[in-house]
């Protein structure tokens, strides 16, 4: 199949999906053998969540984005999972052998943590688990409430050997993180002092915790600090470390701060101010995005993170499949110690194939109203865009001092001054996905502000015209980046666009952004792309890189234009596509 053609039903070109029904949490991402291995929360009964009883789904891959599909590496088939395999963590144990902690739905439904072992390590796909009988390895808690007791978290070994792990459940009525230990990964203690995390009953339900170290220097410092914590060495004084919370069917937030297992395994924020409800961290991402699960990636000694992007669409039944994962990220933290960075892995790169260049020479200016075509020498329903902006003048910016409920509300403030609605610096961005008479089309675009004495920019993602389909969900998405403006009179923005998902990193990728869209137009013509400006003054655009790219080999769905890894097509016979 041509790798540029528009997938059937709507599909990803490169981002990962199955082949068929419902997809959601990514599970025990990792790598082992020279092989990268996603688990997901998959139904093989039908496209819906509800239809059936949940395993985990298995694919694998050499590079990150071509990938093969494998059997199910977990099915509810014990008393102590008997309703459903749910969302848990992988971690490799002294000796090379991969284990699995998982909550199970067992045959009361009640929410149980299991394990599961490799049953061949060696086995570069580990492709046989073995659920041992001694499951469930913990227990519901008498002191936990609503029966929500899930999502452990990876396992960590400590400085006394023990292992770690943390488990998301609701005591008391507030949504709060049990630290339980273990000196043989099958029988584990609750750490008797106070929880990891806990909320205030405003936050009953917490999911998808994700706790990992995290560093701003070289990849061998992360490295070192992945083993550090791996290995068991001694965190006293505390180690920088990334808590990820899901609030329950809302987002994910973070806080930075210190982990110190020496002082009975507490975390202390960076940022106190911020108290101890998520909804008040930092948005991992300010679109579409859930249940996000990292992993320390030891073949390019980064940190990697995959997500779950669900449907917006209502019409899971139609297609016969739901839901995609976030291309994988890098992930780092930010030279302010206290936000992290998220940015496309290199590996994207790979799926290049044509660059347009007809925008014009770098500097060229984008008048007040105007609007230029790029990429129309490439399929642009499938790309990766970059582009920053330089800003010659901020006196028209307008003012926020009348409007403080904005400062709380971006979102808000994004669905009132949209993308064609005129201002002073901005709106200005990309028009992605745009039909040719733009009745369809999503934007992207930056608003500078100016709020007592200072200027703030304003990041939106627009979906109101996005598709002109009936019963699809449209919102804005917004944020206000961390950037001076006034210094730096440059702004940077990079778009993947693939077909009915847009990601968009903001500043570097200090904000993120990720949407899910339907255009009609693109089933049967030609999508376009435009830098566009609707503010007062011209703004330049310094550099602008627009490419194709190719459809990667994803679960026997979608494309097949892109080239299979070499580590990959030498266990290519093993799978069934």
């Amino acid at each position: 199949m041509d790798g540029t053609k528009n997938p059937q039903h709507g599909r990803t070109a490169y981002h990962f999906q199955p082949a068929k029904n419902w997809q959601n949490d990514p599970n025990g991402p990792m790598y082992h053998n020279g092989m990268y291995h996603l688990f997901y929360q998959y139904n093989p009964h039908g496209p819906t969540w509800d239809a059936g009883k949940l395993s985990w789904g298995h694919s694998v891959s050499g590079d990150l984005v071509n990938w093969a599909a494998l059997d199910n590496a977990l099915d509810p088939t014990s008393p102590f999972d008997a309703n459903g395999c749910w969302s848990g963590s992988a971690t490799v144990l002294p000796g090379g052998r991969p284990a699995i902690l998982y909550t199970g739905i067992d045959a009361d439904r009640v929410q149980v943590q299991n394990v599961a072992f490799a049953s061949n390590p060696s086995d570069p796909l580990l492709r046989d688990w073995h659920k041992p009988s001694c499951n469930p390895v913990i227990g519901i808690p008498a002191d936990v409430t609503g029966n929500n007791f899930r999502d452990p978290t990876e396992p960590w070994r400590g400085s006394d050997g023990l292992w770690r792990v943390a488990v998301a459940a609701e005591v008391e009525g507030k949504g709060t993180l049990l630290v339980y230990r273990s000196a043989d990964f099958l029988r584990w203690e609750r750490n008797p002092g106070p929880p990891l995390h806990a909320s205030s009953p405003a936050v009953p339900v917490l999911e998808c915790p994700d706790l990992f170290p995290i560093s701003m220097a070289a990849a061998a410092e992360q490295e070192g600090l992945d083993a550090l914590m791996a290995a068991g060495g001694s965190s006293s004084g505390g180690v920088t470390h990334v808590l990820k919370l899901t609030d329950f069917a809302k987002e994910d937030h973070y806080m930075v701060g210190r982990y110190d297992e020496l002082a009975g395994d507490t975390f202390a924020p960076a940022e106190p101010e911020r108290g101890d409800d998520p909804g008040r961290w930092r948005r991992l991402d300010h679109g579409h995005l859930y249940a996000s699960k990292s992993f320390f990636d030891a073949r390019k000694k980064r940190r990697v993170l995959w997500a779950w992007v669900d449907e917006n669409d209502g019409a899971a039944e139609a297609k016969g499949w739901a839901g995609i994962q976030a291309f994988p990220r890098a992930m780092w933290l930010d030279g302010d110690g206290k936000g992290l960075v998220q940015w496309p892995v290199e590996e994207i790169e790979t799926l290049r194939r044509k660059r347009d260049s007809g925008f014009g020479p770098e500097g060229t200016e984008v008048g007040a109203g105007g609007k230029v075509e790029i990429g129309a020498g490439i399929q642009s329903s499938q790309a990766d865009v970059e582009v920053v902006f330089e800003i010659p003048s901020l006196e028209e910016a307008e003012t926020l001092d009348d409007l403080e409920w904005a400062l709380d509300d971006p979102q808000r403030l994004c669905a009132e001054k949209g993308a064609f609605v005129h201002g002073g610096v901005g709106p200005f961005g990309l028009l992605v996905l745009a039909s040719g008479g733009l009745q369809e089309h999503t934007a992207v675009f930056f608003r500078v502000f100016r709020h007592q004495g200072k200027y703030k920019v304003l990041m939106c993602t627009d979906l109101t015209r996005s598709s002109t389909k009936a019963g699809v969900n449209k919102p804005c998405y917004g944020a206000f980046l961390d950037v001076d403006v006034e210094k730096d009179r440059s702004i940077s923005l990079r778009t993947l666009i693939d077909h009915t998902v847009v990601e968009s990193f903001g500043n570097g990728g200090r904000t993120c952004m990720t949407a899910r869209v339907y255009p009609e137009h693109a089933a049967k013509g030609r999508s376009r792309t435009y830098v566009f400006n609707h503010g007062a003054g011209a703004v330049k655009v310094s550099k602008l890189e627009a490419w194709e790219l190719a459809a990667a080999a994803v679960n026997g769905a979608g494309g097949g234009g892109g080239s299979v890894a070499p580590d990959v097509a030498t266990v290519w016979s093993d799978f069934v596509i």
